[in-house]
């Protein structure tokens, strides 16, 4: 996966997580009052440089075990999405009493964001 794959999946993946906040931002406001607050530039930008690292993790991955095409790219992001972020924020409801319902909201957000980037890795492969 190239430079260009590269950016274009983790403006994607930036995207659509930022339209799912947007989309679940009442919900999201009912269980944190970080959905209450207008995010700095900065923050927004960092946020992009995690979405690009995760992008260019998962093209490294991919390479890695040898995944060609969206059926292995996707098949991969189910794996690593059950396995990292959703143990994370499981971790997080049984000993930071984060709500179910946030831990869900996130791990969602995890969810469509691995698979955008997965169908345009799977794609650029």
């Amino acid at each position: 996966m190239g430079v260009v794959a590269v950016l274009v999946a983790s403006v994607a993946g930036f995207v659509v997580s930022s339209a799912w906040y947007m989309t679940f931002g009442k919900v999201w406001a009912g269980l944190s009052t970080a959905a209450l607050e207008r995010p700095a530039p900065w923050k927004m930008a960092a946020e992009f440089v995690r979405t690009l690292l995760l992008v260019t993790v998962f093209a490294g991955l991919l390479t890695a075990v040898g995944v060609d095409g969206v059926t292995g790219a996707l098949g991969l992001a189910l794996v690593l999405w059950a396995g990292f972020p959703v143990l994370i924020l499981a971790g997080s409801v049984l000993h930071e009493n984060v709500p179910v319902r946030l831990a869900a909201l996130h791990a969602g957000d995890w969810l469509v964001k691995i698979l955008v980037v997965a169908v345009i890795a799977g794609v650029w492969r």
